[in-house]
């Protein structure tokens, strides 16, 4: 923190903002890699999930309204009471973070791969089954390429919502920047280490969200035929 240096209180906030990251760089860095990996573990797992049930579902309707139901009750229990629940089951740690990550991450990526598959002109699919093409083939080569743009801003939410959920991970010892602004929240003067460790936090949000909103933009087919 600011050890062994008198007089800290008389720094200006911005001072003491760069003197901790002088002295607590390494630490910070460690913190913020942690916090990034937890985050993307957490949103693959649920992409490797939520994807190909949106497209089952997308060509089981009947399906679809108690799966979108489903996961979107569980985006309505509170965070802390869900690693609350997953503590019990799970125990503390990483682990329980991520999985809480993936919870979370299921109901942006499933209704945007299911509504972007639903918007794939059926002129298109009729057109690819003339040709002989398979289901998979239908699939792979017609659907998911059409459907990219709009699954890609699934991940998009995604990701955000994992950056703020992994931050609370602190409260079960999974680490991360939560760590740091839970120090400054308990310090006596640490609103410099609060925002030591919520800076590093927006920053990594909103350079995710601009990184996919470009690579949404590039696949969406909409924008392609304008260029």
């Amino acid at each position: 923190m600011f050890e062994n240096l008198p007089n800290i209180s008389e720094l200006s906030l911005w001072e003491q903002f760069i003197l901790y990251y002088q002295q607590n760089g390494g630490y910070v860095w460690d913190q913020f890699t942690r916090h990034f990996l937890i985050s993307i573990y957490g949103v693959l797992f649920a992409a490797i999930i939520a994807i190909p049930l949106g497209f089952y579902i997308a060509r089981h309707h009947r399906l679809a309204d108690w799966v979108i139901t489903i996961a979107n009750i569980l985006q309505t229990v509170p965070q802390l009471a869900m690693l609350s629940i997953l503590m019990l089951a799970i125990g503390i740690g990483t682990n329980t973070v991520i999985v809480t990550v993936f919870i979370y991450s299921l109901l942006p990526i499933l209704k945007n791969t299911y509504a972007g598959v639903k918007s794939v002109d059926s002129n298109v699919l009729d057109a690819a089954k003339g040709m002989g093409m398979t289901r998979f083939q239908m699939t792979t080569k017609v659907e998911f390429p059409l459907a990219s743009s709009v699954i890609i801003g699934g991940l998009r939410n995604a990701l955000v919502v994992s950056i703020g959920v992994t931050a609370i991970g602190t409260f079960i010892g999974a680490g991360g920047l939560g760590d740091i602004i839970q120090r400054g929240v308990s310090a006596t003067d640490g609103t410099a280490i609060i925002l030591a460790g919520a800076i590093p936090t927006a920053f990594m949000a909103i350079i995710i969200d601009i990184v996919f909103g470009f690579i949404e933009r590039k696949l969406d087919p909409a924008s392609n035929a304008k260029r």
